[in-house]
């Protein structure tokens, strides 16, 4: 049983900062990507960032310059720092990760969800 936590999101005024963090824990045999996804209200989950093993990042073009994706292979957390937050950055935030958990088995988990508002 794999499980993914996130926690750090709450409320912040427009130009704040907020980091995430996502922590796997469970029968874990080896981490590929991961991520952060996001789902505003009536809107479709999108991605925001991704990860590789080899750090290698990706990210939306709305929050290029802005967010910056981090993990700790030692920890199997990945982090996402939040930078001149916007009204528009207010959504649900998932972790999401590609996670063997036997030599040749792997699946993609997905965390609970934390809430980002971006609101003065």
């Amino acid at each position: 049983q794999v499980q993914l936590v996130e926690s750090g999101g709450g409320l912040v005024q427009p130009g704040g900062s907020l980091r995430l963090s996502c922590a796997a824990s469970g029968i874990i045999f080896s981490i590929y990507a991961m991520g952060w996804y996001r789902q505003a209200s009536g809107r479709q989950r999108e991605l925001v960032a991704t990860i590789n093993t080899a750090g290698s990042t990706n990210y939306a073009e709305s929050v290029k310059g802005r967010f910056t994706i981090s993990r700790d292979g030692a920890k199997n957390t990945v982090d996402l720092q939040m930078a001149s937050l916007k009204p528009d950055d207010t959504a649900v935030y998932y972790c999401n990760a590609d996670i063997g958990f036997t030599y040749h088995q792997r699946n993609y988990y997905w965390g609970q969800g934390t809430q980002v508002t971006v609101s003065s």
